[in-house]
């Protein structure tokens, strides 16, 4: 299994304390129930519009607040969670993509936590969460075109020795790492902050893990929690 060590700079220590995540590395295997992701999707959107986790709006709300400490706008550009679940609330359910994507943005819905899905193989290096200069690259498509943009100085950006993988945190991901079903090496990254308890965190990983082995029997799963306190 390739291996994969994500790493928090000091400087997100100070501008988040607490922040906790739960990486998750897997081996796929050939997709052999590619409806679980569908499934799983549409039981989160009817958990979240029926009962809520009671944590939920204050992890939410941390998270906007975080979004402000380093200049970002959470009403312009919310955490990837909040995006999720507004459509939801909006839509009352959320458009299937693909088993995978499907899958992760259940368990995003259904927790009010950020869910990142990544191409191990895409990756030049460890994932890192850093504080952005604003000389990085980042890529990205507009008007159905790729291109490059760089980030806002000091804004907090995830990213390995190529470049930006994801901008403002979570908020949007880069093409090159993009995750799909048919990739060999998957990176999953759960994102929380202190008012979701820890339970909740590891019930969050545990799903996803459970659901990745319906799906593709034979997948090898390894995960384990990246704290703040030590990058």
């Amino acid at each position: 299994m390739l291996s994969v060590m994500p790493s928090i700079s000091q400087e997100v220590v100070r501008l988040a304390p607490g922040f906790r995540a739960l990486s998750i590395l897997v081996e796929a295997a050939p997709i052999t129930n590619p409806d679980i992701g569908k499934e799983a999707l549409a039981t989160a959107c009817e958990i979240v519009l029926t009962k809520d986790a009671v944590w939920a709006e204050a992890h939410l709300n941390a998270w906007a607040d975080v979004f402000r400490n380093f200049g970002a706008k959470p009403q312009r550009t919310p955490c990837s969670a909040e995006a999720l679940r507004k459509r939801v609330f909006r839509d009352g359910n959320l458009a299937s993509i693909e088993p995978v994507v499907d899958l992760y943005n259940a368990i995003s819905i259904q927790y009010a936590i950020p869910v990142g899905g990544e191409n191990v193989e895409a990756y030049d290096g460890s994932p890192r969460l850093v504080i952005a200069d604003g000389t990085e690259l980042f890529d990205t498509m507009k008007d159905g075109a790729p291109v490059h943009e760089s980030p806002d100085p000091g804004e907090v950006v995830w990213r390995d020795d190529r470049g930006i993988t994801c901008r403002r945190w979570n908020w949007r991901q880069g093409i090159r790492t993009r995750l799909t079903s048919d990739a060999k090496h998957m990176w999953f990254i759960l994102e929380s902050l202190p008012p979701m308890p820890i339970e909740a965190l590891t019930e969050a990983g545990d799903k996803l893990i459970a659901g990745l082995h319906a799906m593709m029997p034979g997948a090898q799963i390894e995960s384990f929690l990246v704290e703040a306190s030590r990058p």
